[in-house]
């Protein structure tokens, strides 16, 4: 479980960076990344509030992909620029929010390893993938 409320918190860390910035620091304005903020922070709520509350693989798959997709927005940003923004790794938000989002990979990645070797087992090949050694 602890695993589940470390990364809930992980995603409301990174959601409360979007709104920050949305609400206060005039990402409102832009035209396209404006709106994909404030829709960042409704997203990583609601994912926090699904891996708190239902023990399922889904939230997991949830949170994966939300970490990945906001931390791969922000790598697009910083190096090519994404709907005319151009991002710098500096600040206190960029760095919160890319600790935050790695956190949901890993977290969601965590959770969802299980499931994986389970249904893998469940369907006849092996759970475990070894290295043969040999003799």
């Amino acid at each position: 479980m602890w695993i589940r409320l470390v990364t809930a918190a992980a995603a409301l860390v990174s959601a409360a960076v979007h709104f920050i910035l949305f609400a206060f620091e005039g990402y409102r304005d832009l035209n396209v990344i404006g709106p994909a903020f404030l829709v960042n922070a409704v997203a990583g709520i609601v994912i926090a509030v699904l891996l708190v509350g239902w023990n399922h693989w889904i939230p997991a798959f949830l949170v994966t992909g939300f970490g990945v997709s906001t931390l791969g927005a922000f790598l697009i940003s910083a190096t090519v620029g994404l709907f005319g923004v151009h991002e710098r790794w500096t600040g206190g938000f960029v760095l919160t929010a890319a600790a935050a989002e790695i956190v949901c990979i890993i977290g969601g990645l965590a959770l969802l390893s299980p499931v994986v070797l389970q249904r893998t087992a469940a369907h006849g090949a092996p759970a475990r993938v070894g290295v043969r050694r040999a003799h």
